[in-house]
């Protein structure tokens, strides 16, 4: 099975397949059982303070990989906030934190007093998660504080890969992948989901000054920055952000397939993570894209009666071919 690649893609999947060929050497922790419990604890309840739909994904992982990657989000969470803390036009203060942070997050030091690090350490131990990938996402987050405008989406899936697609690179060496031909699914489905994330808050985004939607593709439907600091939906803003949602749709649809090259018991909680987000993007067409202000989300009761379809879709035969399949099953597990 393979994912046809569009130009943007190159770039991204030359990063990302350096991870691939560069596993990390083997640690040796000896992190007491009572400080990993306490450190996991409180990836759990990050989790559940920030991400609903994180939360209800990844309690559908069996409990080793469940805790893992709300290790993994804990420590997203972390690097995102740093800079998203930053008061308006101060950089030196949160630049030289995420400098600090970056230390002692990828230093594997077996002695910090942080709540969750140790288990963001013992996970990148237990799963061999590539350091290249958790450096790409903190270089990337720092990128909030020098540039808060795209000119195109290629410059903009730059930034997609790496606050994202890092993510779920990450993810698919703690759910287990058959083999590297996984790799540009994760990213396509980490652009997707950042785009969907940017489609969503881009009157949140305004108001922090930041404006993440390409500068030239509003400008190709009419639009400029006054359109949206008016936050006024007209005929333009609606073909614009009808164009958006397409492209995004397409990501998902092109990135979704590749959820068959993960070990089995990790696929129906990737696809329900994966698609319940993009249901957010029904959410903003059905409140006629008014998204500057208000925040697109799916209820609890959306997301639950979605469940069933996406499980079948995950784990009978919704994205793959029974060629695949077959293929598949005699392939070898990787990062279990």
């Amino acid at each position: 099975m393979s994912v046809s690649t569009a130009p943007w893609e190159n770039r991204l999947l030359d990063w990302a397949y350096e991870g691939i060929a560069n596993p990390p050497g083997e640690l040796c922790l000896g992190i007491p059982d009572e400080s990993l419990e306490h450190a996991y604890a409180t990836c759990d309840a990050i989790t559940a303070q920030h991400s609903r739909t994180f939360l209800l994904a990844s309690g559908l992982l069996p409990f080793a990989k469940r805790r893992a990657v709300r290790a993994l989000y804990a420590f997203c969470r972390t690097s995102d906030d740093i800079v998203d803390r930053n008061p308006e036009g101060e950089t030196a203060e949160p630049q030289a934190a995420l400098r600090d942070w970056r230390q002692r997050a990828l230093g594997y030091s077996t002695d910090e007093a942080d709540g969750f690090l140790l288990a963001w350490i013992d996970t990148c131990a237990t799963y061999s998660i590539p350091r290249i990938y958790a450096e790409q996402l903190i270089d990337g987050v720092a990128q909030d504080l020098i540039c808060n405008r795209y000119a195109t989406f290629e410059e903009l899936t730059v930034y997609c890969y790496a606050v994202a697609s890092t993510v779920g690179l990450m993810s698919m060496h703690i759910v287990g992948f058959t083999d590297p031909t996984a790799v540009p699914y994760a990213v396509k489905l980490g652009v997707a989901l950042q785009l969907t994330n940017i489609l969503r808050d881009v009157g949140e985004d305004w108001r922090s000054g930041r404006l993440y939607l390409p500068t030239e593709e509003l400008a190709a439907f009419g639009l400029c920055e006054a359109d949206v600091a008016a936050g006024q939906v007209d005929e333009r803003w609606r073909a614009f952000m009808r164009y958006q949602i397409e492209r995004v749709r397409r990501l998902y649809a092109d990135a979704l397939p590749g959820i068959a090259l993960l070990h089995p018991d990790g696929r129906f909680a990737i696809a329900a993570a994966a698609e319940l987000y993009r249901c957010i993007l029904d959410d903003i067409e059905a409140h006629d894209y008014a998204v500057f202000h208000r925040r697109a989300h799916v209820g609890t009761f959306g997301k639950l009666r979605r469940l069933p379809a996406i499980w079948w879709r995950a784990s009978v035969s919704g994205y793959r071919t029974r060629q695949d399949g077959a293929r598949r099953n005699g392939a070898r597990h990787v990062g279990a």
